[in-house]
């Protein structure tokens, strides 16, 4: 990573610097169907921190984002940046109080939102002191401003604000799936770290590839995906607006012909679950495929490589560490290993108490780099729980090897205590989905008839496949078989799916709650 003067902002770097550069005619993105150049990009995003600035938004304020993968959102968030203020994307699915709470929480002084979007928001509007103003982009609403036409008359500006390296200018909100949402707070200066270590150290992305990202802008590992690591290289990105079905991701990569896919280990199992899709729909411009989110079975890493030729390269990362920390390396991908640490970044393994585990046994994760987050917005004690120091405990659990290779076993409220001994429900799952009746499987801890904790597996069937009680005690028994009997579900419920949170993530909590029917 090249080193950074004290003041650097990450809209010049990543926008302007392509046009001073001689590559304002290269392709920034393909979007419908046709291309948008790097030069296109810098006047929409000079004309919307215009726009933004005549809203009222000035350094160092919040502008939220709620934008579908388009230009407009590529416009919204490097124009805030511009201006040195801080760039808030979130779910365009939310409801109008998750809104509410968002805008409150932030503070923004501008939202940007889809014309999908614009009635929740307004409907609210009164209830945010702090908005000053609402954007719309594709299309109208009362009391708000069209985004285009604000564009179009706002006074562009051609220079960036003189931001410090370290000057806030991302906002992450994690899912909050297990409490309310938290922003985890990124400066300038970790846009282009995550861009070198993990864009171009690991990916391997250079100025021919063309990314398409099944993870949306909105969330940290889509934005690193398409907005800023091929504007790291002046490489390009595939937009696609939409919600990104199997059918649709398998249709986008034959026709715009990506060299790289990066999505969760969902939709690369529910692909696989798309009838004749190896005939139906040409791959080969992808190099490899990124995976990430969860643990990507090994039955889904081998079917793919069986079906598509394809190798599927797991990593790990979060909102707090802005990308990836743990990867494994296109053409040296391990199956069942989340790979082994990053460059530029440090991880330990340790215990309850804080102290090293051995080699070989589940700790909890800690990791040192430069885009760690150094702090929660507006939550002392959080921040004081996972920020500790220069480290940040992520909340997984893994184990490594003698050879440095990180195997996942959950998160540190998921893990089970079974008769003494530690049991990963990751494990339990991807044994279960060897079994080629499993499509998904979920699994939690339930007091047995002792009060004893034992494993119980949700299991999600493919197409075709009927629940019964042999087929149950089949999948019980390829547990035992596969790992030890202490491990086996207990019980097997069958259920038309899992519940998840938006990134894909097997959400176990709720699985507890739910009743059994049968």
């Amino acid at each position: 990573m090249e080193p950074l003067s004290e003041s650097f902002n990450a809209a010049a770097f990543f926008v302007d610097r392509h046009v001073l550069e001689g590559r304002a005619d290269r392709t920034a993105f393909r979007f419908a169907g046709r291309a948008i150049t790097y030069g296109e990009v810098a006047d929409r995003v000079a004309a919307a921190a215009g726009a933004l600035a005549e809203c009222g938004l000035e350094i160092e304020q919040r502008a939220l984002l709620a934008l579908d993968d388009s230009p407009a959102f590529a416009a919204a968030f490097w124009g805030t940046a511009k201006l040195g203020a801080v760039a808030v994307p979130v779910n365009t699915l939310m409801t109008a109080e998750e809104y509410e709470f968002l805008l409150n929480d932030s503070r923004a002084r501008v939202a940007v939102v889809e014309a999908a979007v614009a009635p929740r928001v307004l409907a609210i509007r009164e209830h945010c002191p702090w908005l000053r103003a609402v954007l719309v982009a594709g299309g109208r609403a009362p009391g708000a401003l069209e985004f285009d036409e604000a564009l179009g008359r706002a006074k562009p500006v051609t220079e960036a604000a003189s931001t410090f390296s370290e000057d806030i200018v991302y906002w992450g909100y994690t899912s909050g799936s297990t409490g309310r949402p938290k922003a985890a707070v990124h400066a300038h200066k970790d846009f282009l770290a995550a861009a070198d270590l993990v864009g171009v150290g690991v990916f391997g992305v250079g100025p021919e590839d063309l990314i398409f990202s099944g993870s949306k802008l909105y969330f940290a590992f889509g934005l690193g995906n398409s907005l800023y690591f091929p504007a790291r290289v002046g490489a390009a990105a595939v937009l696609v607006p939409e919600r990104i079905t199997p059918e649709l991701a398998l249709q986008t990569i034959s026709r715009e012909r990506p060299t790289i896919f990066l999505t969760v280990p969902t939709l690369y199992a529910r692909m696989l679950e798309v009838p004749d899709a190896e005939r139906r729909f040409d791959l080969s411009s992808l190099r490899y495929g990124v995976s990430s989110g969860e643990a990507l079975p090994p039955a889904v890493f081998d079917a793919w490589a069986d079906r598509f030729g394809l190798e599927l390269v797991e990593v790990v990362g979060s909102t707090e560490a802005l990308h990836d920390f743990i990867a494994n390396r296109p053409g040296e991908a391990r199956r069942g290993a989340s790979g082994k640490v990053i460059p530029g970044f440090e991880a330990r393994l340790v215990d309850d108490a804080g102290a090293p585990v051995p080699t070989g046994a589940v700790g909890h994760l800690l990791v040192k780099g430069e885009t760690t987050a150094p702090y929660y917005w507006n939550r002392l004690e959080r921040t004081r729980r996972t920020m500790l120091g220069e480290w940040l405990r992520t909340g997984d659990m893994f184990r490594r090897d003698a050879e440095g290779w990180f195997y996942f076993e959950g998160r540190s409220d998921d893990m089970l205590r079974v008769g003494g001994q530690w049991v990963s429900p990751v494990e339990v799952e991807a044994h279960l989905m060897a079994h080629p009746a499993v499509l998904e499987a979920g699994v939690v801890g339930e007091p047995d008839a002792r009060g004893l904790t034992v494993p119980c597996a949700f299991v999600v069937l493919k197409p075709g496949r009927t629940p019964s009680p042999a087929l149950a005690e089949e999948l019980r028994e390829l547990v035992r078989r596969r790992a030890a009997s202490f491990k086996a579900p207990g019980r097997v419920e069958f259920v038309a799916d899992l519940p998840k949170t938006v990134t894909g993530k097997i959400q176990r909590f709720r699985l507890r709650r739910a009743p059994a029917t049968g």
